[in-house]
């Protein structure tokens, strides 16, 4: 059996794998989604496929709808070479179950991929943007993807050179996002909605400020005319905020070698030249959030027949920070941290550690659900002891500390700065009460001296402020805590990095005291989170 539309007309020998096939005609509803499409999406990665493009097939399959989406690529294209077309766009979703059961389930509801950086491929992205018919157009593009200016508050060299290019030689993915609604305000000026489902907080705003800033820049050098800046600006466009939430781990050897035993051929990963590890197949755990705000002004796919959450602004507001700054991303990020510092390869693995538990409990049970506020659809409560409980522990997510560990400059002002900046909001709360937050932004930047707690050399994960991050940590070395001399005192007074300036709050010292603790030799990683976490009890 080989993914492809060809092969999976052989529906018995699927099934005889326990593999779930599509309940619709794929080829009809790929053709009609070419002819008339309803929905774009742009970043045709591993959360797209495993999650966003099964809401597409939920709805298809219980004949809620009769197209699918089109996948848009705007930064790696060799996956669509790669792994799109040799599959026919298809993709093998395998859910990963706390029991170890694997649920197979092909996704056939990607009707093709598109290169924007291509210029066959802008082109008919372009067509596709004049369609009266399309009314969504989501984002999975990670959180980086829609910065337009670095911590220095200037414009990237990539963003300058979208500004200076205009609609058609623009090539960052906020450049073409602008360019294509660009086209369909010069078709028709029609509305769509443009739906940020990254993992970030207020991604609906920042997509949203981005693309009007872009506009704005055209417009200032003739490049486009005034009109298209008012067409995002009188709600013809809208950008509705979300909440997404689904751990889409990279490949797993494990699952590609029991996708071969039931079978399945041709499931190898591949490492693209931009770095993207990517397979025919996706792993992802069961449980899935997605949250929206109900902003669309072309009108939209019954979501809410497929799961998902539609509701207004403040309760996708309340939605996301409880994930986002308490209950869920920043228990990952200090896991991430403190993982790769203690050696370990799988977030489950570090849910056994009592010392790295204890302090995610302190994070999002003691520390964070005091500043949540509850929006109504989730219990907070509720959702934090699932991921303490079930998901993060879960032993059959391959989930890495290593992969989680990349952009931590991008996610520290969010998921550790929110709750930091509540405390020193609310009167009734303590700011120097906290301990696990300092602890993991502590962590984090002694993580990023690339020297793990047996002080032996480790990889630092990708990140794009690294270079500068670690200029200013230029002298600090683990084991000797001496060469700390207050290096960390101007990142910690970064709002930009920090969320909140940590020196005006009085957290800067408790974090330069864990800091300067884990560099007292081989185990003063570990010393320190256990003393800290003693001491808090």
């Amino acid at each position: 059996m080989k993914l492809n539309r060809k092969s999976i007309g052989a529906a018995q020998a699927w099934r005889a794998a326990g593999v779930r096939l599509p309940d619709y005609d794929v080829e009809a509803a790929a053709r009609r989604t070419l002819e008339a499409p309803a929905w774009v999406h742009l970043g045709a990665g591993n959360i797209f496929r495993g999650y966003v493009a099964h809401i597409a097939q939920r709805l298809l399959n219980a004949g809620l709808a009769d197209t699918g989406v089109i996948a848009a690529e705007t930064f790696d294209g060799e996956i669509l070479r790669r792994i799109y077309a040799p599959h026919d766009s298809l993709a093998l979703l395998v859910r990963m179950l706390p029991d170890g059961r694997l649920e197979k389930e092909v996704v056939a509801s990607i009707a093709a991929g598109v290169d924007a950086q291509e210029t066959a491929g802008r082109a008919q992205l372009e067509r596709i943007f004049a369609s009266p018919s399309l009314q969504m157009v989501s984002f999975t593009i990670t959180e980086k993807g829609y910065a337009l200016t670095g911590l220095d508050g200037r414009p990237t060299p990539q963003a300058l050179a979208d500004m200076e290019a205009g609609p058609a030689g623009a090539r960052g993915a906020m450049g073409v996002a602008a360019a294509l609604l660009h086209a369909r305000y010069r078709a028709g000026a029609y509305p769509v909605a443009m739906v940020s489902m990254d993992n970030c907080s207020c991604n609906g705003d920042r997509l949203r400020d981005a693309v009007r800033a872009m506009a704005q820049a055209w417009c200032e050098r003739g490049l486009v005319d005034a009109g298209f800046a008012a067409y995002l600006r009188d709600g013809r466009v809208s950008f509705p905020l979300t909440m997404i939430d689904k751990i889409t781990p990279r490949p797993d050897e494990a699952v590609r070698r029991a996708l071969e035993a039931d079978g399945l051929e041709e499931m190898a990963p591949v490492t693209t030249a931009r770095g993207t590890y990517i397979a025919p197949f996706v792993n992802a755990e069961a449980a899935e959030y997605l949250v929206v705000e109900d902003d669309f002004p072309a009108g939209r796919p019954p979501l809410e027949r497929a799961g998902v959450y539609m509701a207004d602004r403040e309760t996708v507001n309340r939605s996301e920070r409880m994930k986002v700054m308490t209950c869920l991303n920043p228990l990952h990020t200090a896991l991430a941290v403190f993982g790769c510092l203690l050696g370990y390869a799988r977030i489950n693995e570090e849910m056994r550690d009592a010392d790295l538990r204890a302090l995610v409990e302190r994070i999002g049970a003691v520390e964070g659900l005091p500043v949540v506020e509850d929006p109504g659809i989730i219990r907070p409560e509720a959702f934090l002891r699932e991921v303490i409980d079930e998901r993060l522990p879960n032993p059959y997510l391959p989930d890495a500390p290593q992969r989680i560990a990349t952009d931590t400059s991008l996610k520290i002002p969010i998921r550790f700065g929110g709750t930091i900046r509540r405390y020193v909001e609310r009167p009734d709360l303590d700011v120097g009460s906290l301990v696990g937050i300092p602890l993991a932004i502590a962590a984090w930047l002694r993580y990023l001296l690339g020297v793990d707690d047996g002080l032996r050399a480790m990889e630092v994960s990708p990140d794009p402020q690294l270079q500068q991050l670690r200029a200013a940590l230029a002298g600090v070395e683990p084991g000797r805590p001496q060469s700390y001399a207050g290096q960390l005192r101007p990142l910690l007074a970064q709002e930009a990095l920090m969320g909140v300036d940590l020196c005006a709050c009085g957290l800067a010292s408790r974090v330069e005291d864990y800091f300067a603790r884990m560099l007292a030799g081989p185990g003063a990683v570990r010393r320190t989170l256990r003393e800290a976490l003693d001491g808090a009890r």
